[in-house]
Protein backbone atom coordinates (compact mmCIF):
# COMPACT_ATOMS: atom_id res chain seq x y z
CA UNK A 1 0.00 0.00 0.00
CA UNK A 2 1.43 3.52 -0.95
CA UNK A 3 2.05 5.58 2.04
CA UNK A 4 3.35 9.26 2.54
CA UNK A 5 5.67 10.18 5.66
CA UNK A 6 5.43 13.64 5.95
CA UNK A 7 8.77 15.87 7.60
CA UNK A 8 8.44 18.53 9.11
CA UNK A 9 9.09 21.18 6.59
CA UNK A 10 6.55 19.17 3.76
CA UNK A 11 3.78 20.98 2.79
CA UNK A 12 0.73 19.14 1.94
CA UNK A 13 0.77 19.67 -1.86
CA UNK A 14 3.84 17.95 -2.34
CA UNK A 15 2.85 15.13 0.10
CA UNK A 16 -0.33 14.76 -2.05
CA UNK A 17 1.58 14.78 -5.12
CA UNK A 18 3.88 12.08 -3.80
CA UNK A 19 1.23 10.31 -2.70
CA UNK A 20 -0.61 10.29 -6.53
CA UNK A 21 3.01 9.38 -7.96
CA UNK A 22 2.58 6.17 -5.55
CA UNK A 23 -0.78 5.16 -6.20
CA UNK A 24 -0.51 5.98 -10.21
CA UNK A 25 2.49 3.57 -9.87
CA UNK A 26 0.68 0.69 -8.11
CA UNK A 27 -2.43 0.98 -10.66
CA UNK A 28 -4.30 0.70 -7.51
CA UNK A 29 -6.74 3.70 -8.95
CA UNK A 30 -7.06 1.57 -12.30
CA UNK A 31 -7.68 -2.03 -10.13
CA UNK A 32 -10.52 0.08 -7.95
CA UNK A 33 -12.19 1.31 -11.15
CA UNK A 34 -12.12 -2.26 -12.54
CA UNK A 35 -13.64 -4.27 -9.21
CA UNK A 36 -16.45 -0.87 -8.85
CA UNK A 37 -19.09 -3.21 -10.26
CA UNK A 38 -19.00 -7.21 -9.51
CA UNK A 39 -19.36 -8.91 -13.16
CA UNK A 40 -20.46 -12.57 -13.03
CA UNK A 41 -19.00 -15.16 -14.75
CA UNK A 42 -22.31 -15.28 -16.90
CA UNK A 43 -21.61 -11.14 -17.80
CA UNK A 44 -18.53 -12.64 -18.18
CA UNK A 45 -19.08 -15.15 -20.95
CA UNK A 46 -21.48 -13.29 -22.47
CA UNK A 47 -19.44 -10.23 -23.21
CA UNK A 48 -16.33 -12.72 -24.57
CA UNK A 49 -18.76 -13.86 -27.17
CA UNK A 50 -20.48 -10.44 -28.34
CA UNK A 51 -15.81 -9.61 -28.50
CA UNK A 52 -15.73 -12.57 -30.73
CA UNK A 53 -18.87 -11.99 -32.87
CA UNK A 54 -17.66 -8.77 -33.73
CA UNK A 55 -14.11 -9.61 -34.04
CA UNK A 56 -15.23 -12.33 -36.72
CA UNK A 57 -17.64 -10.05 -38.52
CA UNK A 58 -14.52 -7.02 -38.96
CA UNK A 59 -12.59 -9.83 -40.76
CA UNK A 60 -15.46 -11.26 -42.77
CA UNK A 61 -16.20 -7.69 -43.81
CA UNK A 62 -12.49 -6.54 -44.33
CA UNK A 63 -12.19 -9.99 -46.44
CA UNK A 64 -15.29 -9.36 -48.71
CA UNK A 65 -13.85 -6.24 -49.08
CA UNK A 66 -10.36 -6.96 -50.36
CA UNK A 67 -12.51 -9.45 -52.67
CA UNK A 68 -14.61 -6.96 -54.31
CA UNK A 69 -11.37 -4.95 -55.57
CA UNK A 70 -10.07 -8.34 -57.24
Amino acid sequence: MPGVILKSDDHFDAAYRRFKKQTDRNLIVTEARARRFHETDTDKRKKEKISTRKKILKRLFMMRRYESRL
